[in-house]
């Protein structure tokens, strides 16, 4: 089936092909976000770690549309991918921000979505990520489904996510055979 393509997925896609940047969210994580993102209340907080070249903001910002209660801040660490992102034609509501996730974590308050798709917030200061969840916030972090070109430390961090979000008393989640392989959790309090 050709399902359509939002336009912003499409340029946001576009630019990392011309670019050679392969760390995108896949389509399969991409449409889940939408849906989430979609169901978002009004007043609602987004947060993504990991912004690459803007797919998965895309998927976000094209869900919540033409709403403008809602406010996305995605933060990526690299400038040159950042500045990739920054050629989006992007809604008022969203914010790009070209820092480290850990740092946005400590200062930027409580979320009700939380993409966790870099090393900083999702490999490291899982902790921090989870803090930031608002009561009832939704978490969603991806490639969790091992690629055999992963070394021995990959292995063992991914596994040490799945520990955390997994059995953490504040969360409750489910893993999803889905793209990457997701865990969709939410907050307890």
């Amino acid at each position: 089936m050709d399902i359509p393509v939002p336009s912003l997925v499409r340029q946001a896609t576009a630019r990392a092909r011309r670019e050679g940047f392969s760390l995108s969210c896949d389509p399969a994580a991409g449409r889940l976000l939408a849906v989430l993102a979609a169901h978002l209340p009004a007043g609602a907080r987004v947060l993504e770690l990991g912004t690459g070249t803007g797919v998965g903001t895309a998927w976000i910002a094209s869900a919540l549309l033409p709403r403008a209660d809602v406010t996305v801040i995605t933060v990526e660490k690299d400038p040159g991918t950042a500045a990739l992102a920054a050629q989006g034609d992007w809604p008022g509501f969203v914010e790009l921000r070209c820092a480290d996730a850990l740092d946005v974590l400590g200062e930027a308050g409580r979320f009700d979505l939380i993409f966790a798709d870099a090393q900083g917030g999702k490999w490291e200061g899982l902790d921090r990520t989870i803090a930031a969840l608002a009561p009832h916030g939704l978490l969603i972090v991806d490639d969790m489904t091992a690629a055999p070109q992963w070394d021995a430390e990959q292995h063992a961090r991914q596994q040490q996510v799945r520990q955390a979000l997994l059995t953490s008393p504040l969360l409750t989640s489910v893993e999803l055979r889905h793209g990457s392989g997701v865990i969709l959790s939410t907050r307890h309090t």
